[in-house]
């Protein structure tokens, strides 16, 4: 015993040492790759040996951290430092829609497009106050466990289970997508078959180490994606302007993407319908909308429970405070960056696409128009004979690719920017290998949050309470294959796009977990029955808001009087509903024109991404309610919320194994 624990600190003591050999070996990795490809090594071995060595690399990691070890599988052993945890929780947070579909989003949103970043950042000053270091003092292994002990229960429990499973399996679903969408780019399969050779990376990464596993490989997966997203605009800051800040020369990108937005226009190269200034506020969004979105984004990200799961892992509660501030400064990074990566993306667009003779298109263009991520004329671009014979049908088609001739998916756009700007080929596959990183660290993490939460608070604390170590941990690594096989297949039907799916799972989360994590730190009259009580409401208020928008356009908007869809730039009526039922296609035509996140909208014009801005306001309104009509908790249940909100002192749910 005494062994493994000199083992344990001299491995804590290195870590340092371990990570930086890891960062330069992941450099030196890169420049060999760039020699390669300069002594004419074909792009597509290029592709495999960065995704091939990359996820090779997470499941050594993965393998080498396993555990059987109760406590080590489901919070690490609280023993993860504050900076790594910070670390960590940037990879965790760093998904396939930050990474991939960010600066897509703002490329096609411009300044509509801030509502995300300043929404999921602002989210962590949220957690640090509200709810992160008090979940931490508690001392639980999941956010179900915490809202049991709370409001008395296994009812409570598994309310939140459910909205844990919905949340989280909504948000890894879009994971499973991205990787799916790299792997059928950068390896040459199908997307459908993608999609499990991604979920094969994802298993290897969690299935045997559990969290202690997920941590360490987090880390490694951060400083991969941080290089990966930094290294195309550093080249493309220094390429135009000579400064190696992208952070710093984007405002001039910005100045001549506003400036070749007129010459294209007094071009004929675009129309005013089809131009859509880069820095005009509220074309996309109505301010209510924006700012609902950012409400939800924000509120949804101190509610997610894997985000709260990575403040179980560490030593105390101070380091627990410590680790959102590193959080943040790692996601900084990332975010601070997004609004250069889309303005370098869209002038190289504006550059060398717009404007080019139809036969003169870059053969880059192909792959993702055989994926069906690009479009010309209205037709995938598969090759130059299909855009040429696509443009020819439009009367008056001047031979050139046009603005509204041109049609990228916003998920694309990340990816696709080295080739656009001619970088070497070194580069893409940098920036595959980091978006790789960025959806396998989520899915990761999602994936264990919702395994656990089925294993420790299904199977243990509901069906078998006396079920030994191994049979606990065996059910954990079996439900998690399942989630991840059952989140694959629903990936590979491609269910919408990234930043929307993602964008569900906040307001899910923010509808039915905030409201009683709040009050039951917060206010100690808070009942186990209002609290039950409010996330049922403001969850299932949500959940139908959503699905009657999304799906069922027609029912939802008829049921509540409404006779017409919003125009989501304008608020104004643009679809007649009768007109909209004769012709199904004509519900969907905003949708498509003005950008998959103008997902339908129903009650006062509110888009359904922020569905939970109608479900949190209920549930707290419930929980008040409901909490003053039934008796309030117990003396020694008051007493446990008093201790929760103290920074120092015992933990209140002592270890378990």
């Amino acid at each position: 015993m005494a062994t493994q624990s000199a083992a344990t600190s001299d491995f804590y003591r290195n870590l340092g040492r371990m990570y930086g050999t890891y960062t330069g070996s992941f450099i030196a990795f890169i420049i060999l790759l760039a020699i390669l490809e300069q002594v004419g090594v074909p792009n597509r071995i290029l592709g495999y040996l960065f995704v091939g060595f990359t996820i090779i690399v997470y499941a050594v990691i993965g393998v080498m951290t396993r555990t059987a070890q109760v406590s080590e599988y489901y919070v690490a052993g609280r023993r993860v430092p504050a900076f790594y945890n910070g670390m960590a929780t940037g990879a965790d947070w760093m998904s396939a829609a930050s990474f991939v579909g960010m600066a897509g989003t703002l490329f096609l949103l411009g300044y509509d497009g801030l509502t995300w970043v300043l929404g999921w950042t602002g989210g962590y000053v949220l957690v640090a106050i509200l709810i992160g270091p008090y979940l931490r003092k508690f001392g639980a292994y999941t956010v179900p466990d915490f809202m049991a002990f709370r409001f008395g229960g296994n009812f409570a429990r598994m309310v939140a289970v459910i909205v844990l499973v919905c949340c989280s399996f909504t948000y890894v679903t879009a994971q499973v997508y991205g990787t799916g969408l790299i792997a059928s780019r950068f390896l040459g399969m199908s997307f459908e078959v993608a999609v499990f050779a991604g979920l094969a990376g994802i298993l290897l990464c969690s299935m045997l180490g559990g969290m202690r596993a997920v941590t360490w490989t987090q880390i490694a997966q951060y400083i991969v994606l941080i290089i990966a997203y930094l290294t195309p605009i550093v080249i493309l800051s220094t390429k135009h302007y000579g400064i190696p800040i992208p952070q710093l020369t984007y405002g001039t990108a910005i100045a001549e993407i506003t400036a070749r937005e007129g010459q294209m226009l007094a071009a004929g190269l675009t129309t005013a319908a089809a131009l859509k200034p880069h820095i005009s506020p509220f074309i996309n969004y109505t301010p209510f909308n924006f700012f609902a979105i950012m409400l939800c984004m924000m509120v949804g990200t101190a509610s997610l429970p894997h985000i709260l799961m990575r403040y179980f892992t560490t030593p105390s509660v101070r380091e627990a405070r410590q680790s959102v501030a590193w959080s943040l400064l790692f996601i900084f990074l990332l975010y601070f960056s997004a609004p250069a990566y889309a303005a370098f993306s869209k002038l190289e667009v504006y550059t060398n696409i717009i404007g080019r003779d139809l036969t003169q298109v870059r053969p880059w263009l192909f792959t993702w128009g055989e994926l069906g991520l690009i479009q010309i004329c209205g037709k995938n671009a598969a090759n130059i004979d299909t855009i040429v014979a696509a443009c020819k049908a439009i009367a008056g088609h001047p031979g050139v690719v046009r603005l509204q001739d041109f049609v990228i998916n916003t998920d694309v756009i990340v990816l696709s920017t080295p080739e656009i700007a001619g970088l070497p080929y070194v580069i893409s596959g940098l920036v595959a290998a980091g978006g790789l990183a960025a959806a396998l660290s989520t899915a990761d993490g999602l994936l264990l949050a919702i395994a656990n939460a089925l294993s420790h608070d299904v199977y243990y604390k509901m069906i078998d309470p006396n079920a030994p170590t191994i049979r606990r941990l065996t059910v954990a690594r079996v439900l998690l294959f399942v989630v991840a096989v059952c989140a694959a297949y629903l990936a590979s039907t491609k269910p919408g796009d990234i930043l929307a799916m993602v964008g569900w799972a906040f307001s899910l989360a923010m509808a039915g977990n905030f409201p009683a994590l709040v009050m039951g730190v917060w206010w100690k009259r808070t009942t186990a029955a209002g609290a039950v009580a409010g996330m049922i409401a403001g969850f299932g208020l949500c959940i139908f808001y959503l699905v009657t928008t999304r799906y069922f356009p027609g029912a939802g908007v008829a049921y509540f009087g409404m006779s017409s869809l919003a125009n989501p730039a304008t608020g104004a009526p643009l679809v007649n509903l009768a007109t909209a039922m004769a012709a199904p296609n004509a519900m969907e035509s905003w949708v498509t024109i003005a950008h998959p996140l103008a997902n339908k909208v129903g009650w006062f014009g509110l888009n359904n991404i922020a569905c939970g801005l109608l479900g949190m306001p209920l549930g707290f309104a419930v929980i008040y309610v409901v909490s003053l009509m039934t008796p309030e908790p117990s003396k020694e249940m008051q007493a446990y919320v008093d201790e929760i909100r103290k920074p120092r002192g015992r933990t209140v749910l002592e270890e378990k194994t």
